[in-house]
């Protein structure tokens, strides 16, 4: 077992230019960062400009030149999708060779009618939309009939929506098991999500009871590979369900700033021989998703806030690596996820702050992870531990 440890911070939908294949996702011209950066009249983040993150791609209020204490790169997206689960996997050197389905006219009638049978509870929505807007469209009707509000979006997934005074969370979380256990291929979307809400018409709001349920990867992972060498691999917000729980536990949290806190706690009481993998939400899915540039930008600066409370906190047998999935620019039309390059900013006692060629992988970032951890794992990536070590 390895004395070190890894620090994997996804800052989710935070993307830093299109990919090279952008236009085939109808994505050409989204770039979160970028774009964010130019509406609002510049960015200050003065940690994450300290790391470099300016000099990857060109973001209005940070420095593009300059001494910087991070490794850094960008990466180009490998994995056919743009969605939480194929970046996640990437990450984790497992590369999804075929897009998960989509369903923009609904999902078919032979779905919801067995979804309904096996759950006792009919169906309405069926749409594909806004989970906010379709809460103040079907809401009402579903308090009254009991029916699941069942929806997806532009990505893999079979979201189910119920008021906690309707239905109880268990009986929620038994859905979406049952509609998993439903939707195998060809029908197997990404994620089946549990989407829990409160209030009353015109004050409905989502809860923080959200669950994802996630096909299992095809292959093994980062995770798998670590877990197996006896390295401990622990999770911050939705990771454990993104891999549908094989090889990582995680905590839950409610916001980032929970995520952040529970990061912080790890880095100063974990013992040596672990991978923290911690995903913070917020930016894709209550600024993104909503196009909300400012909430967007205030979530950047509380992360970029208590960044130097967690750097302080590492040890000299640590390697803690910043990035993202996917993008969500919130200044475009679209309010779905958007197919960009995402940022890569690596720091440690053993780290040299050098630029790196742009990757061609988000898989490189967790063979480098895995090299660190004294794995043999690389998955569909390849380190570039060499090229950043003192």
């Amino acid at each position: 077992m390895t004395a070190r440890r890894a620090i994997l911070i996804v800052l989710d939908g935070v993307g830093c230019g299109g990919a090279r294949d952008a236009a085939e996702y109808g994505d050409l011209g989204s770039d979160t960062l970028g774009n964010l950066a130019s509406r609002l009249g510049g960015l200050s983040l003065p940690a994450l400009d300290s790391l470099g993150l300016g000099s990857i791609s060109r973001v209005r209020g940070l420095r593009a030149d300059g001494e910087f204490t991070a490794a850094r790169c960008a990466m180009q997206p490998a994995a056919k999708g743009k969605d939480s689960t194929t970046g996640h996997w990437e990450l984790c050197g497992v590369t999804v060779s075929r897009p998960f389905p989509t369903y923009p006219h609904g999902f078919p009638s032979a779905i919801l009618d067995d979804f309904s049978s096996r759950t006792g509870r009919s169906v309405i929505g069926n749409v594909a939309g806004s989970g906010t807007e379709l809460l103040d469209q079907y809401g009402s009707l579903h308090e009254q009939s009991g029916a699941w509000i069942v929806y997806t979006s532009a990505d893999s997934v079979f979201q189910v929506a119920a008021h906690e005074d309707v239905v109880p969370l268990d009986e929620l979380y038994g859905a979406c098991r049952v509609a998993r256990d439903i939707l195998v291929g060809p029908h197997d979307v990404s994620r089946v999500i549990a989407r829990p809400f409160v209030g009353r018409h015109g004050a409905y709001l989502r809860s923080e009871g959200r669950r994802d349920f996630s096909v299992e990867p095809p292959r093994e992972t980062l995770l798998d590979a670590l877990v197996t060498q006896g390295v401990r691999c622990e999770g911050v917000g939705k990771v454990d369900d993104l891999f549908a729980h094989r090889s990582i536990t995680s905590v839950h949290t409610a916001n980032n700033a929970e995520g952040i806190a529970c990061v912080e706690d790890w880095l100063r009481t974990s013992q040596s021989g672990a991978l923290l993998f911690a995903n913070l939400v917020d930016f894709d899915q209550l600024y993104g998703h909503r196009n909300d540039a400012t909430g967007f930008y205030r979530a950047l600066s509380e992360f970029d806030d208590a960044l130097p409370r967690l750097l302080a906190h590492l040890r000299g047998d640590d390697l803690l690596a910043i990035t993202a999935d996917h993008g969500n620019d919130p200044t475009t039309l679209s309010t779905d996820h958007a197919r960009e390059r995402v940022p890569a900013l690596i720091v440690g006692a053993a780290v040299r702050p050098v630029m790196l060629p742009e990757r061609s992988t988000f898989a490189d970032l967790g063979a480098t992870v895995a090299e660190w951890l004294g794995s043999d794992f690389r998955g569909d990536g390849a380190s570039f531990l060499g090229a950043i070590s003192r």
